[in-house]
């Protein structure tokens, strides 16, 4: 039989079922990756933990949960069916070096059969299927198979969607086990392997085996240090165990009221409030342009409300989220909103998730604010496209797919004004090079640079002590708040991004620069305590302490350079800093309102 469970309830019943299991809840982290470079945004619960899973001891012991906020930009082009979501929140287990798959796996079956109560007779699992590079993942299949789980409803899957990682060249990586629900209609079907890719089978729960690492001659060997790390779609779940489209789950059908509200068109014709398995039925593009407009808009408020949040721009993160408002407004345009919207969407994101990240509440005037003035920006260069459209004299799918990516034109608009003047648009060129456009986007979003979190290479962590030093004496140096607000650090560079009303002058620079050197030069030890945030903050730890850590009792990893620097960090760090060699500051410049940005690197 069915329960009715809400988010909230969701957050609440997977952290207290894994707290029972010896795990110490974490809090999410900021969607703004700090000093990883590999990603524009967290893209998992794993991403903060990428340290940890190396062998960093964590804070929190070997055993954690929590519940995270996500961003995956590599399918918004795609995003409008009734499985995918840019912003999604993830729950997680992560087992550091102790438990391993017999527990992953017994757990999750008793999570999904007696927390969640989901039919057995409605599940069925994925295993890695072996290859060149690892055997066939016998044994989880005989772990699931012992818990009742047929052996016809478990598929032997490739690489491709069996495996996880590295996150980066080289790194943690590992054969994965993916649960699946049906939501059809009638009994599922008996096999699995033949039909796994019927999208009535909706993945849930996916668990990750880290037992390899892979080199950086791309050969794979056993990790010293096995990890277990998994991962829960949050809105999925919810959407499965009510027997609900995932846009009408409690968080989500307020969203979808307001741009019915705004747009004065109906989400569903057909039964009213449609449960999860008869969406195929009764697919319609209003449904798709509303599901893109809740999703992109969502997405753009916790970006903008993060506790290190990005404004729209042409570059990085900023670009991704102003592609994110644009392409919502374009939707909204579709519906027949003809006004500013997207601000009184916003405001209804802030009113559904808030309680939960109060962060969206207390950031609330800038949300509005950028989602306003982005849409007032996008309606200027709507404008401007209309101008350049009317000087063609022919148009073709190329410039089709031109009026798109320079003005935001979709291609219904592009052909009805095509029509009007007698123009003939081919959709299979337009299709091409917008095929060419999701490619490059997706190579952009999975990583601009080389580095990240899982590179504790010798120049890395070099950089990543630099850094501390570099806080340090701006503080002493330039004086006032200086709170950082990003640190982006690859093997060539170190980028650090903080809180300044005014430019750094060159004269401060040059003194910032000489005191870095000069405690480079007195060989300082590096150490690191675990403390709780109280004892950090007694002692006068640099760092950003979240509510959420004093809640769950939590402690921090702090660094030491010496009795000079003090700052929470999950490392990696040099033991003194004689190695680091000399420090040298290479550009000072703005990064956006009220924030400054210092590039520096290292070396003989």
């Amino acid at each position: 039989m069915r329960i009715t469970m809400t988010s909230a309830e969701l957050r609440k019943k997977y952290i207290e079922f894994f707290r029972a299991k010896g795990h110490t809840p974490i809090p999410s982290a900021s969607l703004i990756p700090e000093n990883d470079p590999s990603v524009l945004f967290t893209t998992a619960g794993m991403h903060p933990l990428v340290p940890y899973l190396l062998g960093e001891p964590h804070p929190g012991g070997k055993r954690l949960v929590s519940v995270q906020r996500c961003i995956r930009t590599g399918d918004i082009d795609e995003v409008g069916d009734a499985a995918h979501l840019t912003f999604f929140e993830m729950l997680g287990n992560w087992s550091l070096g102790d438990y391993f798959k017999n527990d992953a796996i017994a757990w999750s079956f008793e999570f999904l059969t007696k927390e969640l109560k989901l039919p057995i007779e409605k599940l069925a699992v994925s295993c890695f299927a072996g290859d060149a590079d690892a055997p066939r993942d016998e044994e989880s299949a005989a772990l699931w198979e012992s818990l009742g789980i047929p052996r016809s409803r478990i598929a032997y899957l490739p690489k491709s969607d069996n495996w996880w990682g590295p996150a980066g060249e080289t790194g943690p990586c590992g054969p994965d086990t993916e649960m699946f629900y049906w939501t059809g209609e009638g009994v599922a079907p008996a096999d699995f392997q033949a039909s796994h890719a019927d999208v009535r089978w909706v993945e849930i729960w996916n668990d990750v085996f880290m037992q390899y690492r892979k080199t950086e001659q791309g050969t794979f060997e056993p990790l010293a240090q096995k990890n277990v790390d998994t991962g829960m779609g949050l809105e999925r779940t919810v959407a499965v165990v009510n027997g609900k489209d995932m846009f009408l789950i409690d968080t989500m059908a307020p969203l979808i009221r307001k741009v019915e509200e705004l747009s004065g068109k109906k989400y569903i014709f057909e039964k009213g409030d449609l449960g999860y398995d008869e969406m195929p039925s009764c697919w319609t593009e209003t449904m798709r342009s509303m599901r893109v407009i809740v999703d992109h808009i969502r997405s753009a408020v916790f970006i903008l409300g993060d506790e290190r949040g990005v404004t729209p721009s042409n570059v990085g993160q900023g670009y991704v989220l102003r592609r994110l408002i644009r392409r919502a407004v374009r939707y909204g345009k579709m519906l027949g909103i003809t006004s500013a919207f997207t601000a009184a969407v916003g405001e209804e994101v802030v009113r559904a998730f808030g309680t939960e990240y109060p962060e969206l509440s207390k950031n609330i005037q800038t949300i509005t604010t950028e989602l306003t003035a982005e849409e007032e920006k996008f309606a200027v260069a709507l404008e401007k496209g209309l101008r350049e459209f009317s000087r063609l004299t022919s148009v073709d799918g190329k410039v089709a797919f031109d009026l798109y990516q320079s003005y935001g034109f979709p291609l219904e608009l592009t052909e009805e004004l095509s029509r009007e003047r007698g123009f003939t648009v081919d959709p299979a060129v337009f299709a091409a090079e917008f095929k060419k456009h999701q490619e490059l986007s997706r190579t952009a979003s999975a990583g601009q640079f080389k580095g990240g979190l899982a590179d504790s290479s010798e120049e890395v962590t070099k950089l990543h002590t630099a850094t501390h030093l570099l806080h340090q004496a701006l503080i002493d140096v330039v004086g006032g708040t200086i709170d950082q607000k990003g640190s982006n650090i690859t093997a060539e560079r170190l980028r650090f991004d903080f809180a300044c009303p005014r430019k750094v002058t060159a004269e401060e620079l040059q003194r910032v620069e000489a005191l870095v050197n000069n405690k480079v030069a007195a060989d300082l030890p590096v150490t690191f305590e675990m403390l709780t945030v109280a004892e950090a903050k007694e002692r006068g730890a640099l760092g950003v302490f979240e509510e959420k850590y004093e809640t769950l009792g939590g402690k921090v990893k702090v660094y030491s350079v010496g009795d000079y620097s003090k700052e929470i960090c999950g490392g990696p760090h040099v033991e003194h800093t004689g190695v680091i060699g000399k420090f040298k500051i290479l550009k000072e410049e703005a990064s956006s309102a009220g924030v400054r940005r210092i590039k520096a690197v290292v070396g003989k």
